[in-house]
């Protein structure tokens, strides 16, 4: 096990360059079992929730290979094993995206059930009835066996009962290998999901509206290997912009995807942190006085979490940690998970000036001065905002399992260095 040891109050200056993004890493990896041809995908972050999800398909005889730092070599032409890893499948909520392809392609899956963060119930009911009409027979209850008819999947129209990401995933990669048109209304069209059609479309399928709620995706018999390169991670954008702002620093961020970003510099606004496009480098400005805009009437506004393109889930830690270093009071509202807001506790014993007025919705009342504290990450972005808040602190700070961090944020703590932050990565062990 290992620590951060964070020594806080130093602005951060610099640049740093996004890292591809995890969401659709993710997914995209597990569309290697689609096809017997090679993928090569670049921009694949080196982070546990990769590593994770690569070692499910090595698992199942996927050959992989690194060939350069974040790019990675995929041939599944060797698979014939069906039944995913249950002691990896803990590791990563992701585990289950090995389902639909392994459906469409083989005409079974035996999956157990995911891990990932305990953020609140994250239902499989979508997965599960997309499957279910694309004709495939779905039995079990924790472990989950699914079967295609003899003939096939048949293609057909999914109305998903949620849009949710990881449900939309699995219907495109299924619906990809099932020859004909299937439509997927009320789907997810996340960055993420986006950046997969574009892959399965890059692989001979045809994916119609990519970037909104209704796709037809053209499916085929046979898909062939690609080349492709994984978008930029607007998370990760979202993150580096709140510690810059956090601790009045100045930074530039490169390479990203303006376009993923406009709901996300909208809300920031709402705090006070402007931000500024230089091509596709995305500028903090220095010195910042952050102070949150009230809404018309001088009611206390509120940044509140969708289905995209509103403001990401993700990012509603990340929002809480930032408004704490804020003038004014907001309402942070999180709408899609009922546990996210549930380390705000590690923030007031920091010295924030949180009300947490149900699973939902905390008020932040800013700006607070910060002190050093001992606090634990439960999830990545929880932990992130942990980290936010420890690099704007005064004193000394340490954070524990950051093994959370990692699952989504690649050598944070290196990059964080290079932008000046005094921070260190130590073993938590307790000498024998």
């Amino acid at each position: 096990m290992e620590k951060f040891i964070i020594q806080g109050g130093v602005p951060l200056s610099g640049e740093v360059t996004v890292a591809g993004n995890k969401n659709a890493a993710l997914p995209i990896l597990a569309a290697c079992l689609l096809t017997e041809e090679e993928l090569l995908l670049h921009r694949v972050p080196r982070i546990r929730d990769t590593e994770a999800q690569l070692a499910l398909l090595e698992q199942l005889g996927v050959a992989v290979a690194w060939v350069a730092d974040n790019s990675v070599r995929l041939c599944a032409k060797g698979v014939t094993d069906v039944s995913v890893d249950e002691e990896l499948s803990k590791q990563i909520r992701a585990s289950f995206l090995l389902a639909g392809p392994l459906l469409a392609r083989f005409g079974e899956a035996r999956m157990p059930p995911p891990g990932g963060d305990f953020i609140g119930r994250r239902r499989l009911d979508a997965h599960l009835d997309a499957f279910k009409d694309l004709g495939a027979r779905v039995d079990g209850d924790r472990w989950i066996e699914l079967s295609a008819p003899t003939e096939g999947l048949c293609a057909c129209r999914i109305f998903m009962d949620e849009p949710s990401v990881m449900g939309t995933e699995n219907a495109l990669m299924a619906a990809a290998l099932t020859t004909g048109p299937t439509t997927i209304s009320n789907a997810a069209s996340e960055p993420h999901v986006q950046d997969l059609a574009r892959l399965l479309c890059a692989m001979g399928a045809q994916v119609d509206g990519i970037g909104s709620n209704v796709m037809t995706v053209h499916g085929r018999d046979r898909l062939a290997g690609a080349e492709h390169r994984i978008s930029a991670d607007h998370i990760e954008v979202g993150s580096f912009m709140a510690l810059a702002a956090a601790t009045g620093g100045d930074l530039r961020i490169r390479d990203v995807e303006p376009l993923d970003l406009l709901m996300v510099r909208r809300q920031f606004r709402r705090l006070g942190l402007h931000s500024e496009m230089d091509g596709r480098d995305m500028l903090v400005p220095p010195g910042q006085k952050l102070r949150i805009q009230s809404d018309l009437g001088d009611a206390i506004p509120k940044i509140e979490d969708g289905p995209w393109p509103a403001f990401p889930a993700d990012l509603t830690s990340i929002a809480l940690a930032l408004a704490t270093q804020a003038d004014g009071e907001i309402l942070i509202f999180e709408k899609m998970f009922e546990n996210r807001l549930f380390f705000v506790d590690k923030l007031v014993a920091m010295g924030a000036r949180i009300t947490l007025c149900d699973p939902h919705r905390a008020i932040v009342s800013g700006p607070s001065r910060l002190h050093g504290e001992r606090v634990e990450s439960p999830d990545i972005r929880a932990g992130m905002a942990m980290l936010i808040a420890a690099l704007a602190a005064e004193g000394s700070s340490e954070i524990g399992n950051i093994r959370q961090i990692d699952r989504g944020y690649e050598q944070i703590d290196e990059r964080l260095r290079g932008l000046g932050a005094q921070i260190e990565r130590v073993s938590s062990e307790v000498p024998a």
